[in-house]
């Protein structure tokens, strides 16, 4: 049972990486650096928020990573979404929640380099982490996104 008052979105995360560098960016508003992510709008699925918010945050096409339910193959299956890496609720302000649904991704077309990012969004190197200030969750998730610790600051 939700508390009278309590409101809840949902939203994604999206932890896009290529080449040992994963994609962050400065959330002025929370004075911290973030994946790229966002509400999930009325009526939008899951994966398709993911890969809008990762878009309008850094002009890249992606493409989420993970399993799916049931194999694809099967004619006259429902459509299988893609399963988040993790689901988790996060306290917003007094009488709002967030239920984040946490995606990997990996660049759609990546070539030789790591493809061009835009509006501020940046490419941070695994093995830079260490000196960024980032929340213990961030770098619980980086953890698990590398599949190797990538550290606490020195």
């Amino acid at each position: 049972m939700s508390e009278p008052g309590l409101t809840r979105d949902f939203t994604v995360a999206v932890f896009v990486t290529c080449r040992d560098h994963v994609i962050l960016h400065w959330h002025r508003k929370l004075g911290r650096w973030l994946p790229p992510g966002g509400h999930i709008e009325p009526n939008e699925l899951p994966d398709d928020a993911a890969i809008r918010e990762v878009w309008e945050e850094t002009g890249l096409r992606i493409r989420l990573r993970g399993e799916r339910g049931l194999p694809a193959d099967h004619p006259g299956q429902p459509r299988q979404l893609v399963l988040p890496q993790g689901i988790q609720l996060e306290d917003i302000g007094p009488g709002h929640q967030h239920i984040d649904l946490v995606y990997f991704a990996e660049p759609a077309d990546a070539g030789d380099a790591l493809p061009a990012l835009d509006h501020g969004a940046r490419w941070l190197a695994r093995d830079a982490l260490a000196d960024v200030d980032l929340t213990d969750e961030l770098r619980d998730w980086l953890d698990r996104v590398f599949g190797v610790a990538v550290g606490r600051p020195r």
